[in-house]
């Protein structure tokens, strides 16, 4: 077998130290994980985290960018295809259940929130990460809408900011009460989607 070259080594370094960060910034929190227990965790020197992320705020940034990345590759591959609405939805359906209101991924980006209120930098950084975020949701949103030949009743950012709000809501009180259902969220997008004109040639 090849001997990695040193670029390959830092990076095989730095996807083991995020892959770890994820499962204990989810599993415990932002608080109560700290870079030592990181690098412990992954078998790897405290230096070799601190050439990789400056802080642990760094660390976590990175690591919620991952799990949109993730969570919004799914989305899209639920939102895809050439079959109905009324399918796609109900897959869309299956995820929130799965998804939605899921405690270590609500608790931390909630947890992570709190700690970035203090820095300006922080929330800066946090703003830009919902900026992406919303924007690929219009995307999708404007990708589906465009796939049923439909025009959505309001433009596609400000739709997508309503569905992240009902996301994100629903998504708090699923962690509170998880007897709550996730078909809310697909039956306000079919609601929306329902309002639509068809697109006029």
């Amino acid at each position: 077998m090849a001997r990695l070259t040193r670029t390959e080594s830092q990076a095989r370094t730095r996807a083991d130290l995020l892959a770890t960060a994820r499962d204990m910034f989810l599993a415990d929190g932002y608080a109560k994980t700290s870079l030592e227990k990181v690098a412990e965790e992954a078998g790897y020197s405290k230096g070799a985290v601190y050439s990789n992320f400056r802080t642990k705020s760094a660390l976590c940034l990175e690591v919620l960018s991952l799990i949109h990345e993730t969570k919004f590759a799914e989305v899209t591959e639920v939102l895809a295809g050439g079959d109905s609405l009324d399918d796609r939805l109900e897959r869309l359906n299956v995820w929130a259940e799965r998804t939605l209101g899921d405690v270590g991924w609500t608790i931390l980006e909630f947890e992570f929130a709190i700690v970035a209120r203090e820095d300006p930098a922080l929330q800066a950084a946090l703003v830009s990460g919902l900026d992406l975020v919303r924007g690929l949701v219009a995307a999708q949103l404007q990708a589906l809408a465009d796939s049923l030949g439909l025009v959505l009743p309001m433009p596609a950012e400000d739709t997508a900011t309503a569905v992240l709000s009902m996301g994100l809501g629903l998504g708090i009180q699923r962690a509170i009460d998880p007897s709550l259902s996730a078909r809310l969220i697909t039956d306000a997008l079919r609601m929306m989607i329902n309002t639509a004109e068809p697109v006029q040639h």
